[in-house]
């Protein structure tokens, strides 16, 4: 690993961070629920293929531990997708300001 590599590296996993913490602001907000969801389904990916199609990754407690939180994301997401609202639904039952 040289130090580009690292940088981009961490820059992925700061826009990640940025996009999952503005997730959790507007939880209601169904495009950025996908593209949250899909920072979890991508990084999950990344590790799995670094593990298991690369082999540059050995399974150590540094490779299980993003596994396992990319794993418990991912269907924490699916579940709490069933929660959101539809975008039609939740205008129809707003109450209307007052002016």
């Amino acid at each position: 690993v040289n130090g580009l590599q690292a940088r981009t590296f961490g820059i992925w996993t700061l826009l990640s961070s940025i996009i999952r913490c503005a997730c959790a602001v507007d939880i209601h907000n169904r495009t950025l629920y996908h593209v949250t969801l899909w920072t979890f389904i991508l990084a999950f990916g990344h590790f799995v293929s670094e593990s298991f199609i690369y082999h540059t990754a050995p399974m150590t407690k540094a490779v299980m531990a993003p596994l396992l939180v990319a794993s418990f994301s991912i269907l924490g997401m699916l579940v709490g997708f069933q929660c959101l609202e539809d975008p039609q639904e939740a205008t129809s039952i707003r109450p209307k300001k007052r002016m």
